[in-house]
C-alpha cells in the first residue's frame, strides 16, 4: 500500500494518509487543469513564497503598481451579453485588486465551530495557513491584502499571482494563495484558488457566472473529479501524484456593487449545511483615505 512521506509532522500524515485511502491516484500530465504548486513540511505562510521563487525561478514584478487576481476579465469567457451586465466595479476589483483593502465579519454555525477550533489547534497556526477567527464578529476586522505578482526572471512573463490576507492587529496569515484561472474538462473557464499544505495543497476550482443584478457569482458545487469543488492533492512517499474530491464541501462566493459600493458574502456549506458565512466589505483605498481626510 502506499504511504505518505514519514518526515513530517503526525498530523500532517494523518491527513495526507486519509487522501490516499480514499483518494484517487491520477497522471499528472492527463490532470494539468487540477496541478498547483505544494508546501514544504516547514511552515507556508509566507515561506512558501520565498520557496515559490526558489523553485521556479521567479522574482517579484515591482514595474506595475495596480495588480489584480485576473489580468483580465475576459479570460472567464463571459459572452458580450455578460460583459455588459457584469458590474464594472467588480471587475476593477478583478483587476486591480491591489487598490482594495478588506473589512472582514464572521459568522459560524455553532454546531460546526468544532471544525474551526480542531483546525486551528492541528494546523493552522503551525503551517501559518487558514486561520479562521473562531468568534462570530459583531463588528468587522481588518485586513491586509496583498497582491504579489511573480515573473519568470528571464522572460519577465507573468507565472503566479498570490493574494496573502492577514489580519492588520495580529499579522496572523488568514490566507495564503496561488490565483489562476484554469478550464475543466468540460471546457468552462474557472478561478481557481490554491492553498498550499506540507506536501500537497487544498485547491479550490469556481465556476463563475454573472447574476441578474451584475453580481459576479462564484460556485464550487461539482459531484465528481473534472467538475468545480474542493480538491486535496499530494504526492506520496515514492512520487504518485493523489486526490480527494470533497463533494460534500461547497463554497459559493457573491460579489457585488451598490451605490458604488462593493461587497462580498461568502458561504460554506457541508453537507447541504451552512458551517461558516464570511461578509467582506471591500473598499476601494484611495476613497477611505478621502473619507478619513
Amino acid at each position: 500500500m502506499e504511504t505518505a512521506p514519514l518526515k513530517q509532522n503526525f498530523q500532517d500524515w494523518i491527513t495526507q494518509q486519509w487522501v490516499i485511502l480514499f483518494g484517487k491516484k491520477i497522471i499528472p500530465n492527463q490532470n494539468e487543469w487540477l496541478l498547483g504548486p505544494f508546501g514544504k513540511t516547514n511552515g507556508i505562510g509566507q515561506k512558501f513564497i520565498k520557496q515559490l521563487m526558489l523553485n521556479e525561478s521567479l522574482e517579484v514584478d515591482t514595474s506595475k503598481y495596480e495588480r489584480g487576481i485576473l489580468q483580465s476579465i475576459k479570460q472567464l469567457k463571459f459572452s458580450k451579453n455578460e460583459l455588459e451586465i457584469l458590474s464594472k466595479n467588480v471587475i476593477d476589483f478583478y483587476e486591480k485588486t491591489s487598490n482594495y483593502e478588506f473589512d472582514l465579519k464572521v459568522k459560524w454555525n455553532p454546531f460546526f465551530k468544532f471544525f474551526g477550533v480542531f483546525l486551528k489547534i492541528l494546523f493552522s497556526n503551525r503551517i501559518e495557513q487558514l486561520n479562521l477567527p473562531l468568534a462570530n464578529s459583531k463588528n468587522s476586522k481588518a485586513l491586509k491584502s496583498e497582491i504579489i505578482h511573480l515573473i519568470d526572471k528571464k522572460t519577465k512573463i507573468l507565472k503566479r499571482t498570490i493574494w496573502l490576507r492577514t489580519f492588520k492587529d495580529s499579522e496572523r496569515v488568514v490566507y495564503s494563495g496561488i490565483y489562476e484561472v484554469c478550464t475543466i474538462p468540460n471546457g468552462n473557464n474557472c478561478i481557481k484558488a490554491i492553498f498550499p499544505l506540507p506536501n500537497g495543497n487544498a485547491t479550490v476550482i469556481l465556476n463563475p457566472s454573472v447574476g441578474k443584478n451584475g453580481e459576479l457569482v462564484l460556485k464550487s458545487s461539482g459531484m465528481k473529479i473534472g467538475d468545480s469543488g474542493f480538491y486535496f492533492l499530494l504526492n506520496d512517499s515514492k512520487g504518485n501524484l493523489w486526490t480527494k474530491f470533497i463533494k460534500s464541501f461547497k463554497d459559493q462566493l457573491i460579489v457585488s456593487s451598490d451605490d458604488e459600493k462593493i461587497k462580498a458574502k461568502q458561504t460554506l456549506t457541508l453537507w447541504n449545511l451552512r458551517v461558516l458565512t464570511f461578509e467582506y466589505e471591500i473598499i476601494k483605498k484611495d476613497s477611505k483615505e478621502a473619507v478619513i481626510k
